[in-house]
């Protein structure tokens, strides 16, 4: 996609002025990088607060006579028991069980279902909505907000300085809320395996309240880069890379997904094959490994046992900055999917030791009670 084509977010312009190098990411001109690096700015958000741009990610809202009944026709999650105040990550099933993205999913007031969903599958993802919900919901995609995500240890301490209620927030909490004088939608959620909070913001508003938290010197910006390190080191996934429509959630180590209440129904797309899974394993598995020497193992290496069988493929790969070493995510048989088996990453055609491990790599630091 040539530089005229990219769509730009509202924060564009303030990442030029804070000297990002900017590149094409699912359809947008992205922030990368800023003046101080990807290692840098790994290590801030994991020791103070990063503020990060993600408004090319799908914001919608899902009304209708019930839109959480309806919600629960294309994701295995129980969203009739989701409680107002309250957010949930889902999966966007095919008929087959594989995930076709994955998604949260928010009650902050009583407009409906409030969906977020990533930015490179956010127009087939609301088609299959419309397609599979006709005349029942009304998808009302938000074109007019931006989305940021303030994340690391002194996230809570930065917000509740504007917005008293986030310090009242536990993880996977969502809120309506005016601050920095606007209208906010909140989430106390992240995709960084830090503490962190999700801003949802009115467009207009949006290059005013980035610059206003920017003020205080816990805050520094966050680009791309260090967005995909700590997510690694968390052991999240990526779509389009560690899953994708042929990957069940099984699979993909993402269970917790399917809700207890709906593997007793059965009722949502794909149960067969998923139902199945549960009970009697898939043939292979996302796990971690740590890559004990040579270079990081990035993405479509290949893994191999302890006697150069090629077994299964890396999916995502780098230099840990936390750990100083580098780490990998990948699927191999579910027969080597013990923490601990040693295997190969070929790297660059040469096999280098390495191990599974569980995740994430880095505890998570969410904030599950007051």
């Amino acid at each position: 996609m040539s530089e005229e084509t990219l769509k730009t977010t509202p924060l564009y312009a303030a990442h030029i002025a804070a000297g990002a190098r900017m590149v094409p990411f699912a359809g947008y001109a992205m922030p990368v990088q800023y003046r101080d690096g990807v290692l840098k700015e790994h290590l801030w958000t994991r020791t103070h607060a990063g503020l990060f741009d993600v408004s090319h990610m799908g914001q919608a809202r899902l009304k209708g006579q019930a839109p959480l009944a309806a919600f629960e026709q294309v994701t295995p999650g129980d969203f009739k028991g989701l409680k107002a105040g309250k957010q949930r990550y889902s999966v966007l099933l095919n008929s087959a069980g594989g995930i076709i993205d994955d998604l949260m999913a928010a009650r902050p007031d009583d407009n409906g279902l409030f969906v977020v969903v990533n930015g490179a599958c956010k127009d087939n993802d609301f088609a299959v909505m419309e397609q599979a919900l006709a005349g029942l919901v009304e998808i009302e995609r938000l074109e007019d907000r931006a989305l940021m995500a303030l994340q690391g240890p002194k996230a809570c301490a930065v917000l509740a300085a504007y917005i008293p209620q986030a310090a009242r927030m536990v993880f996977m909490d969502s809120i309506a809320v005016e601050g920095f004088g606007t209208d906010l939608l909140l989430s106390r959620s992240g995709y960084t395996g830090e503490d962190g909070y999700e801003i949802s913001v009115p467009a207009s508003e949006a290059e005013r309240v980035w610059t206003l938290i920017l003020t205080d010197e816990r805050v520094r910006p966050i680009g791309l880069g260090a967005r995909d390190s700590l997510r690694l080191e968390a052991g999240l996934p990526l779509y389009g890379h560690d899953v994708d429509e042929t990957v069940s959630p099984v699979e993909a180590d993402l269970s917790f997904a399917v809700s207890v209440k709906r593997r007793e129904a059965g009722d949502f797309p794909g149960s067969a094959r998923i139902l199945a899974e549960l009970t009697g394993g898939t043939a292979r598995k996302r796990v971690g490994l740590k890559v004990l020497e040579g270079a990081p193992a990035r993405e479509g290496a290949e893994i191999a046992d302890d006697d150069g069988r090629i077994i299964g493929i890396v999916t995502s790969g780098g230099f840990s900055p936390s750990l100083s070493i580098p780490i990998a995510m990948g699927f191999v048989p579910q027969a080597f999917a013990l923490p601990g088996t040693r295997l190969r990453a070929m790297v660059r055609g040469k096999p280098q030791h390495a191990e599974v491990t569980t995740m994430p790599f880095v505890p998570h630091r969410y904030v599950r009670k007051l």
